[in-house]
């Protein structure tokens, strides 16, 4: 799949994009002609470049620039293969109070993505999406939904190129910057959780996880699908308790556009929806063959009447043992 392939990750620093270096220079760096880390962060690519230097890894290269410059994207993208969009502001609150910045970056900057591999003749698109982009009440999930329509879109409007482009939908990484693991690892030193509520709940993937799925879609997409693996759910106040159960723990109410819980396939999703066992996959409305084609084509199967898939409702949860068995590499 990667012989002799040029790969980009847009926000290559992240903590996604530098898992997924990890990962693919391990196991493909035999094969690789080019992968290049985009990102605006010049202290954080300086930092990685200290990692994978270019003795060791001679076909890892670092190119500084936004998503939001069309232009520096174009220059990117030559003689690119295969993209990987991972840049985009997440953070709930941020977005809820800087909302044309977000807009600017997960909107303006996906479609920025698109133009610059159809104009670059890239032949695969793989966008990172979150469970908050389903029935989305937020501004970050708005903008993210928004993100997935345009990269799915992009398949309606590509001309006769060949290009193929999907989205990969999963919930909170466990231990990822700005999910609630090294939150509570802080707090714990003042000895005070602060939850939100006791009855929120949370999709959990390992962040090795993810990356395989966004490398089985790279490899199986056939344009315009959302895939979306089967992950376990947790309930935050388990999480806390997993960390130390002798911890005092205050109710503070659900923040500005947070969810009490996660929903990755909405019910008006489902009648789109595939099952493949390991994952699902959300076809897009313009396929030029039905659901029931589409299985008879590529396999899987349909999901259930009036099927949702959500943190609450998940018949797969993590109790609190679980969580302490995941979390005992962090450091407290």
């Amino acid at each position: 799949m990667f012989k002799n392939k040029s790969i980009l990750v847009t926000g290559g620093t992240g903590s996604f994009g530098k898992k997924f270096v990890e990962i693919v220079s391990k196991k493909y760096g035999n094969q690789i002609k080019k992968l290049i880390i985009f990102s605006r962060d010049e202290l954080k690519q300086h930092e990685m470049s200290q990692v994978f230097n270019i003795d060791k890894y001679p076909f890892i290269r670092f190119f500084i620039g936004d998503v939001r410059d069309k232009e520096r994207l174009n220059k990117a993208f030559k003689d690119i293969d295969y993209v990987i969009h991972a840049a985009a502001l997440k953070q709930v609150p941020t977005s809820e109070y800087n909302p044309f910045e977000t807009i600017k970056t997960n909107i303006l900057g996906t479609q920025n993505v698109v133009d610059a591999c159809i104009d670059n003749n890239v032949e695969k698109l793989v966008a990172l999406s979150t469970d908050k982009a389903s029935s989305p009440i937020n501004l970050y999930g708005a903008t993210k939904l928004c993100s997935d329509k345009l990269v799915v879109g992009s398949q309606n409007t590509k001309g006769n190129i060949k290009f193929t482009a999907c989205v990969v939908r999963y919930g909170n990484v466990l231990g990822s910057r700005g999910s609630v693991l090294p939150e509570f690892i802080k707090q714990k030193r003042k000895n005070l959780f602060t939850i939100t509520s006791e009855e929120m709940t949370r999709f959990n993937i390992l962040l090795e996880d993810g990356i395989k799925l966004v490398l089985w879609s790279l490899k199986n997409s056939k344009g315009g699908e959302i895939f979306i693996p089967k992950i376990p759910s947790f309930k935050v106040i388990d999480l806390a308790k997993a960390i130390d159960n002798k911890c005092k723990i205050k109710i503070i109410g659900i923040r500005p556009g947070e969810k009490l819980h996660e929903e990755m396939i909405s019910v008006s999703e489902s009648y789109n929806t595939v099952d493949f066992g390991n994952y699902y996959s959300i076809l897009p409305n313009f396929h030029d063959y039905s659901r029931d084609q589409y299985i008879k084509k590529f396999g899987g199967k349909k999901v259930k009447k009036n099927f949702s898939y959500n943190s609450f409702e998940n018949k797969d949860y993590l109790s609190i043992a679980d969580l302490k068995k995941l979390i005992k590499n962090f450091k407290f």
